[in-house]
């Protein structure tokens, strides 16, 4: 009877102490519980995703009687993802086209202010007019078409991943399907864990004596990229499913469902992670998510197991053999019928192609980025998903690079072998800017000849001697009391600056005693612009100058007169838009508007500009850059081309160090800059180094 109690007692010692520890562990593991609850509720119900924010190009207006460069029309349209087909475009992003027809089915405009369904069209054109603008059937001609705004760039996080987020609404049946059969068929029925494919895992593991298969559902999936690393331990598993059962218990299943579509990553391009399967569809197949096929699904879901191996950009066979195991498994689930299966896995492989990611136009994304910084902090532009419109015109845009390209390459050929300067690594560089002078609106930015080699960008950064583009200043201070009949000397004459004799030189030969202000200014005669600048008086020089805003120390000097002053690009292109824009100095823009990720405007920018001279001034300044172009130094751009009215002036500094040309219509102005950095000499005039690449552009721009 001892004996017994004694047994007694230790078994229900026993007993008790087991109670406890199942207490102690069930608080322990509540305990837990709550702990991950609210990492879990932290976590999803703020920001979930890193959402980079885009920078777009202007949109482009295309209306019966526009000129129209019909390559660089189709390469944005190339850019934009339309594809050549050899029939009527039936379906969005198709294009045919002959010599005289560009037949588009537009793809849906989806802008903040503005959107439109996309449409099949027909551009009708005579050489270079559009001369009609037609739906597919023929209706009523079209007055206006908006083209979608090009993507320039995004601004990255450290992670770099693109992802474009989609609802659940958004999803086609034949997508979740697909992504069910690849990854858990049972997802709809299960709470979080499927103990049917942890048991298959478990015994897979056994037999290979280490963590090979994980059984993981969706859920676990989730939970693994949002919470916890790639490790193959049961610890890490252990959590997997805590978290996966704490996810289930607060979420619905299209929730969750919805969230692993936007997260999961589906593979790369370059340096740039592609997430979720919204992005995954425009990257692989160049359409939104709610229009690929049966088969195009059944692509996307086969890249999740192990993106970089099934990608069809890597191995196009993988990636079929791996779709069809996904669209049989689908059939013999019942969620595609046999026609459907036997067309789908009959489909070829067709991916969209893509460019290695790269920011366009990269000048004037960093021109916009400085800008951008005065509003937003990287965090937020690396996060927010803000959409950023700019002013950039890509048409454009690429016609300057290639002008600036060609342009260098036919200088550098012409130049003596003993012309090269003291650094043999160094090269020739150029800047271009393009701008709208009523507006300020930056058309078009190049600020080098290579942006990977150099990021300097010289159309903002360098400050170069501006030479004879500066006389303008000087003639039009005096405007006030000469007129374009004015006599002025030409005869040479010394100066005394600071104590020490300064003679200007003409930099060409011209034995006229006196000539006009009107010859003096298009000829760009160094003796008549330094006359009429002591006349005038220096100080009425420096005073009008300064109205222009240039950050240079203006002193008054009479080399001023002659351009010894150093200016950025974009400060000399902004001075000269007064001439067009009856007077008004317009400040250069870049941006137009920010959205944040719902569409609501954050930041919209507009034209601001202030009269600095009398629209009489600016109209006879004007006819004086005119004559430049007419009569005077810039009188090649005949040769090159341009036969309607055009005003401009270049410019030439000493030893040839810069070659400058600004030049424009009422529409538009452009500015060329040539030199080295090193300000070595480049052995040739603005007329002939500058000027031959403004009217390379000029031609090209659709005007």
């Amino acid at each position: 009877m001892g004996t017994t109690m004694m047994n007694f007692r230790r078994y229900k010692s026993v007993f008790v102490g087991f109670l406890v520890l199942m207490v102690i562990g069930g608080v322990g593991l509540g305990a837990y519980g709550w702990h991950l609850y609210h990492d879990v509720e932290q976590r999803f119900s703020g920001r979930r995703w890193r959402i980079p924010s885009q920078i777009f190009s202007d949109t482009t207006l295309i209306y019966p009687g526009m000129r129209i460069n019909r390559p660089l029309f189709l390469n944005k349209l190339h850019r934009l993802g339309y594809r050549p087909v050899d029939h009527v475009p039936r379906k969005k992003g198709d294009m045919r086209t002959n010599d005289t027809v560009i037949e588009l089915f537009l793809h849906d405009l989806v802008l903040p202010d503005d959107r439109r369904e996309g449409f099949a069209l027909r551009m009708t054109f005579d050489r270079q007019t559009l001369t009609r603008l037609d739906r597919i059937p023929p209706g009523p001609p079209l007055a206006l078409v908006t083209l979608e705004p090009e993507k320039l760039g995004f601004f990255f996080g450290p992670e770099r991943e693109k992802r474009e987020l989609i609802a659940i609404g958004q999803i086609p049946k034949s997508l979740t399907d697909a992504v069910l059969t690849a990854e858990d068929s049972r997802f709809f029925e299960h709470f979080g864990l499927d103990w049917r494919g942890i048991g298959r895992a478990f015994f897979a593991n056994l037999r290979s004596g280490g963590i090979r298969q994980g059984g993981s559902t969706i859920t676990q999936q989730l939970a693994k990229n949002f919470f916890l690393t790639s490790e193959r331990t049961l610890v890490r598993k252990w959590k997997e499913m805590l978290l996966a059962l704490v996810i289930e218990w607060r979420y619905d299943k299209s929730t969750i469902f919805e969230m692993y579509l936007n997260e999961i990553y589906l593979g790369q391009n370059g340096s740039v992670s592609i997430n979720g399967v919204g992005e995954a569809s425009r990257f692989y197949f160049g359409k939104p998510a709610g229009e690929l096929t049966i088969a195009e699904a059944a692509t996307l879901a086969g890249l999740i197991k192990s993106p970089n191996s099934y990608s069809p950009y890597a191995d196009a066979t993988r990636c079929r053999e791996r779709r069809n195991d996904i669209l049989r498994a689908m059939h013999s689930h019942g969620w595609i019928t046999s026609e459907e299966y036997a067309v789908a896995r009959l489909a070829a492989v067709q991916p969209a192609g893509f460019a290695a990611h790269q920011s366009a136009a990269s000048y004037f994304v960093d021109y916009l980025s400085h800008q951008m910084a005065d509003l937003y902090a990287p965090e937020d532009l690396a996060s927010l998903g803000l959409s950023i419109y700019t002013t950039l015109d890509t048409q454009v845009q690429e016609a300057a690079e290639n002008a600036l390209a060609k342009g260098l390459e036919r200088i550098e050929a012409k130049m003596p072998d003993t012309a090269a300067p003291a650094s043999t690594s160094e090269r020739l560089q150029g800047a271009v800017i393009v701008m709208k002078p009523q507006t300020g609106a930056v058309l078009a930015m190049v600020g080098g000849r290579d942006y990977r080699l150099s990021q300097f960008n010289r159309v903002v950064q360098a400050r170069r001697q501006a030479g004879s583009t500066f006389k303008v200043f000087t003639y039009l201070a005096a405007l006030d009391t000469y007129t374009p009949i004015s006599a002025l000397s030409n005869q040479e004459r010394t100066y005394e600056v600071d104590g020490k004799s300064w003679q200007p030189r003409n930099y060409s030969a011209l034995d006229t005693p006196v000539i006009s202000l009107r010859e003096g200014l298009a000829r760009s005669v160094n003796r008549a612009t330094v006359d009429l600048a002591m006349k005038v008086g220096l100080e009425t020089v420096v005073w009008t100058a300064r109205q222009f805003d240039f950050s240079a120390l203006l002193a008054p000097y009479p080399s001023l007169s002659l351009g010894a002053v150093d200016v950025a690009p974009i400060e000399l292109a902004r001075a000269y838009c007064v001439f067009p824009a009856a007077g008004l100095l317009p400040n250069p823009i870049g941006l137009w508007d920010v959205y944040d990720e719902h569409g609501q405007p954050l930041e919209r920018r507009h034209m601001r500009a202030r009269r600095i001279i009398a629209p009489e001034r600016a109209f006879l300044m004007t006819s004086l850059l005119r004559s430049a172009v007419l009569q005077g130094t810039a009188r090649g751009l005949a040769d090159g081309g341009i036969y309607y009215p055009v005003a401009g002036k270049t410019g030439t500094t000493n030893n040839s160090r810069d070659a400058w040309f600004v030049g424009y219509t009422p529409d538009i102005l452009i500015l060329v800059w040539v030199g080295y950095d090193s300000g070595a000499s480049i052995h040739a005039s603005g007329a002939g180094a500058a000027l031959p690449i403004w009217a390379e552009l000029a031609r090209a721009i659709p005007h």
